[in-house]
């Protein structure tokens, strides 16, 4: 529902925080079709490009820069449609390469007290189609009197006290992007760099796509942080390198050097190492036995303050695959537990992995896999466009 102001243009929105992210969720009838009209009605909304988004929604993070886009859906397998849209901060980029998995927790709630999906309780499946990638995912929302359930005493790492669990069911993500979990055909890949030096990966695409290598192989110890990577510009340019020789290997840019352009988004970058104890962002103490091992990861450029939900879903699948990156950092068989415990920079994320041995390329195939989130509506309102900017 819009609404029209001599100079501004008014559009229904929801301020929610999804997991460990925060974005504006808008309903799909109220915008303009996909297309430019689209993109720049949502970067002004933003306040994008601008470090600051001093002039938009925007949270002068990639975390709070998200736009989940929820309609009715398109497919008879799935109750809604849903589309995510990240936002740059300083470029005039609108990307829906990839998902949100923390976006992706606060649209079950979302569609619930929107009415577009039927409540009932204690709990509500929501099947959520995600466009991006044509996956399904399922969302399990706890229901108390026909509305979304917010209390609870489920807390997760990187947000402040505690909420009712939602948990999201991603065992319908293999190969969201690509068709395939290895889009190589490969356990392991050599990326040669422009330095000579010769890299092992694991090019992995469930969720979301994520080239993985060890902490150790590019200088680093593992436990750092979004201030020590963000601000070290050669490590940001070593990082780049990687996801742009990893997108050229598998298609996502022409060339790597233009990956920035072709591909902003994905593929993810995530460095590991093995448990060691650190210092969460908030200053708390993580122990080495809270965690099977530490986890950065990467996005446009930018080290995730947490978790990315769809990459603990990629990272915990790679787990699973014999002789990855990931597997390969699992000791005192952690390759078998059905919940895997990801350190991060904002503490330890717990996620559920069942698999089972397969003969195929990756060596297993996926019984169970997902993570439990909390969600919250902030605010519902309407937010202002100038009409210059607008349609």
């Amino acid at each position: 529902m819009s609404h029209y102001e001599p100079e501004q243009i008014g559009i229904r929105c929801t301020l929610m925080r999804g997991g460990t992210s925060k974005g504006v969720y808008l309903h799909e009838h109220d915008l303009p079709a996909p297309g430019p009209k689209r993109d720049a009605l949502l970067l002004r909304m933003m306040g994008t490009p601008d470090v600051m988004q001093i002039d938009g929604l925007g949270g002068t993070h990639l975390v709070t820069s998200k736009i989940a886009i929820i309609g009715p859906s398109t497919r008879a397998d799935a109750d809604i449609d849903y589309t995510f849209a990240q936002a740059e901060l300083d470029k005039p980029v609108i990307d829906y390469t990839g998902n949100c998995g923390n976006i992706s927790a606060g649209v079950g709630p979302f569609a619930i007290d929107a009415g577009l999906v039927r409540p009932q309780e204690p709990v509500t499946e929501v099947r959520i189609h995600n466009t991006n990638t044509g996956k399904i995912m399922i969302a399990q929302v706890p229901v108390i009197r026909g509305r979304a359930k917010v209390k609870g005493d489920f807390a997760i790492a990187g947000v402040p006290g505690t909420g009712a669990e939602i948990f999201m069911d991603y065992r319908l993500t293999a190969g969201a992007k690509t068709g395939k979990v290895l889009p190589t055909g490969n356990r392991t890949d050599i990326l040669e760099l422009e330095s000579g030096q010769k890299l092992e990966v694991t090019i992995c695409d469930v969720a979301n796509t994520i080239v993985f290598c060890r902490a150790r192989d590019i200088g680093l110890r593992g436990d750092e942080g979004p201030e020590d990577i963000n601000h070290n510009h050669g490590l940001v340019d070593r990082l780049r390198e990687i996801r742009g020789k990893a997108a050229e290997r598998i298609g996502y840019a022409s060339s790597w050097t233009r990956v920035d352009e072709e591909s902003p988004f994905l593929p993810f970058v995530v460095f590991v190492s093995e448990p060691s104890a650190y210092k969460t962002l908030n200053g708390q103490p993580v122990e080495a036995g809270d965690m099977d091992f530490k986890a950065r990861l990467i996005f446009m450029n930018r080290c995730h303050e947490s978790m990315a939900g769809t990459g603990s879903m990629c990272i915990a699948a790679a787990s699973r695959v014999p002789d990855s990156i990931v597997n390969q950092q699992l000791t005192n068989g952690a390759s078998e537990k059905e919940t895997l415990s990801i350190g991060h920079p904002s503490g330890v994320m717990h996620v559920t992995v069942k698999t089972r041995k397969a003969n195929n390329e990756e060596g297993m195939e996926i019984d169970a896999l997902g993570f439990s989130r909390t969600a919250r509506r902030i605010m519902d309102g309407t937010v202002y466009v100038p009409t210059s900017e607008a349609y």
